[in-house]
């Protein structure tokens, strides 16, 4: 018996809704079920052949479990290992290199000196920054938002010099990014599961949050097309086997706004019955697909583009 299993917190439709389907589809020799931890002992393997993970960003214990079932041959979706070094800094840079339009961005260190350092632990640092290049080369109205993290926390929408440093005065120890503001027509949230299956959803950002994926957004063949390589693309580089990409149309070009989003919304209440059928549907086809063909005591993780190559001593792109 090959074990499918969800790592989740607090969410529920989706976890439920996924092992039901995939226990629906009566594939001999697999069995889905929530995730289970009794115990967690150096090199010893789980019981699980593939697991899908939902909370272990906000969890270190059960990052350090994923890290452990990886290394002993669980397909963990996503990959634990890369997911614990990414972060949305270096995802815009890579994006500058694969050909992905992208906000121009610059990462800011933190207001506050973090925990147990100094002033001198950043004699690296020039003090004052180049705010007037910064900001010259960036633009108001512009975004600041945390370089890693997720759920619309800390955002800030800055229209000032003046109302940066306010605003900023208030981010802590946080590390943030300022980006350029990009003034769309359409919006879009695309799922991608397996790297290979996509569904390109119009979603409108300035609703509250129940009301973001009710957009009347019409692509035209050509542009749902254009959409779908970017999102392919991206994801392939990154390696995300469970990811969303958002992307924003100015002037009939899509910029990718926010594409490290590997435990993305799959809320019924949120998403809406139709997307969530379809996320529901594809993570439980893909979940199987990885199951049947999980080799035991191998690596059965997902590895992107740039560490393939990098490893590899290859080109980029």
């Amino acid at each position: 018996m090959k074990k499918i299993g969800i790592l989740h917190g607090q969410e529920r439709t989706f976890p439920q809704a996924f092992v039901e389907r995939v226990n629906s589809k009566n594939v001999e020799g697999i069995h889905a079920e929530p995730v289970r931890i009794d115990k967690v002992m150096q090199g010893v393997a789980t019981d699980y052949a593939v697991i899908i993970d939902r909370i272990s960003q906000d969890v270190p214990f059960y990052r350090a479990y994923l890290k452990n079932a990886a290394i002993c041959g669980t397909a963990v979706i996503n990959n634990p290992f890369w997911w614990s070094a990414d972060e949305k800094f270096f995802n815009n840079c890579l994006a500058t290199k694969i050909n992905v339009p992208v906000p121009k961005t610059v990462i800011l260190p933190s207001r506050d000196l973090p925990t147990d350092t100094s002033e001198n632990s950043f004699a690296n640092l020039a003090y004052p920054l180049d705010w007037e290049n910064i900001f010259k080369y960036i633009g108001f109205p512009a975004y600041m938002k945390p370089f890693a993290g997720g759920g619309w926390k800390n955002v800030y929408k800055l229209n000032s010099v003046e109302d940066f440093f306010d605003k900023h005065a208030e981010t802590g120890q946080l590390v943030m990014l300022l980006q350029e503001e990009i003034v769309f027509d359409e919006y879009y949230r695309c799922y991608c599961i397996g790297g290979k299956y996509v569904r390109i959803m119009p979603y409108e950002p300035r609703n509250p949050h129940h009301l973001r994926y009710v957009a009347s957004f019409s692509p035209s063949p050509e542009r749902l097309q254009q959409m779908e390589e970017i999102v392919l693309r991206i994801n392939k580089y990154l390696g995300y086997d469970f990811n969303t990409v958002e992307l924003a149309l100015r002037d009939g070009v899509p910029y990718a706004i926010d594409f490290c989003n590997p435990a993305p919304d799959a809320d019924r209440n949120s998403v809406g019955e139709e997307n969530f059928a379809w996320v529901v549907e594809t993570a439980a086809n893909y979940a199987i697909e990885k199951a049947l063909t999980y080799v035991e005591g191998k690596d059965n993780l997902t590895w992107g583009e740039y560490i393939k190559r990098g490893a590899n001593k290859e080109p980029l792109f």
